[in-house]
């Protein structure tokens, strides 16, 4: 019962630890639980734009770090070591922002955010409201592509034991917690979605089924 707990976000590339939430922050109604900390002393981490720019406090962009727990490069791979480490700083491709007292906030990965109608949907977001719908077991929220909007958010999700899913009534939920551009516009409902060995839904396995290459476009 007196046990603290705390929480840190990294990468396999980073040693793994870039930040740190720590024991006083975990404590019901406090907003920065919502956080994954701050660096760690060791770390430097900024948010950047596209041009790898800082963006200014409460804005999204890539989360990108340097200092002494930063990877060489990966073996073999001087390409993908250039790409990641440009600049000095290793881009994580996650999508993040942080706020004035200096804690980072993760949205979503980059290469999940949803392009529809010229705003950005962050798949995250979607995923945990499709979650709070009863009956739901699984679900990966991906954009397919949409002749007007770019990409259409799709919510693809498998049942649990025993529960059928309406998409009328998982989307008529989603209004109601999320902002409309955000709201699935289809609803696939499969038996089960393709994962890792440790349970990661494999979302580009999942693009592929679904008949969409690396790029967002459609193969059918």
């Amino acid at each position: 019962p007196n046990c603290k707990f705390m929480q840190g976000y990294g990468m396999t590339e980073t040693s793994p630890a870039i930040t740190m939430l720590p024991p006083e922050c975990h404590t019901p109604g406090n907003p920065k639980m919502k956080a994954v900390g701050r660096p760690v002393s060791w770390v430097e981490a900024k948010i950047v734009d596209d041009n790898d720019v800082e963006v200014p406090r409460g804005t999204v962009g890539q989360i990108v770090t340097r200092g002494p727990h930063v990877m060489k490069g990966y073996w073999k791979m001087p390409e993908k070591t250039a790409e990641v480490l440009k600049g000095g700083w290793m881009h994580t491709e996650d999508g993040g922002y942080m706020d004035e007292d200096g804690f980072i906030y993760i949205v979503d990965r980059l290469k999940d955010m949803i392009i529809t109608g010229g705003e950005n949907v962050y798949s995250a977001e979607v995923e945990n409201a499709v979650m709070k719908f009863p009956g739901i077991a699984m679900c990966a929220v991906i954009g397919l592509p949409d002749p007007k909007l770019g990409e259409k958010v799709t919510a693809v999700v498998t049942p649990q034991p025993g529960k059928t899913i309406v998409a009328e009534e998982l989307i008529a939920h989603c209004k109601e917690n999320i902002g409309g551009y955000k709201v699935p516009r289809t609803v696939i409902v499969r038996d089960e979605l393709p994962t890792s060995g440790a349970g990661k839904i494999l979302k580009n396995e999942l693009r592929k089924q679904l008949g969409v290459d690396a790029m967002g476009k459609s193969k059918l």
